[in-house]
């Protein structure tokens, strides 16, 4: 899976999306270890989970985990596929301005 950039229309943020190793324990519960920013692996930690707004009109639910990167605090989220691509479960991309 390769990195990729996309412009959120009718806002200044960017998704940037990237590739994320995550665990999943006993109960189902998915945790992002790591991502893959600029080629680069960074371990992260999560600090927070809540479900994230569905996009107006898309239907598609995500996740948003708020992480630590080193002492930089941002937001991953994971986009579920649709239910038209049943082979996909979803992709995960950072918010930057």
């Amino acid at each position: 899976m390769s990195d990729g950039n996309a412009i959120m229309e009718g806002d200044k943020s960017k998704r940037i999306y990237v590739t994320v190793e995550s665990v999943f324990d006993q109960t189902g519960y998915m945790q992002p270890v790591s991502i893959t920013w600029n080629g680069r692996v960074l371990p992260v930690t999560v600090r927070d989970f809540r479900p994230a707004a569905s996009e107006a009109g898309s239907g598609n639910a995500g996740d948003c985990y708020t992480i630590m990167i080193g002492d930089q605090e941002k937001h991953l989220f994971f986009e579920r596929a649709s239910r038209l691509f049943p082979s996909r479960v979803g992709r995960w991309f950072v918010e930057v301005s």
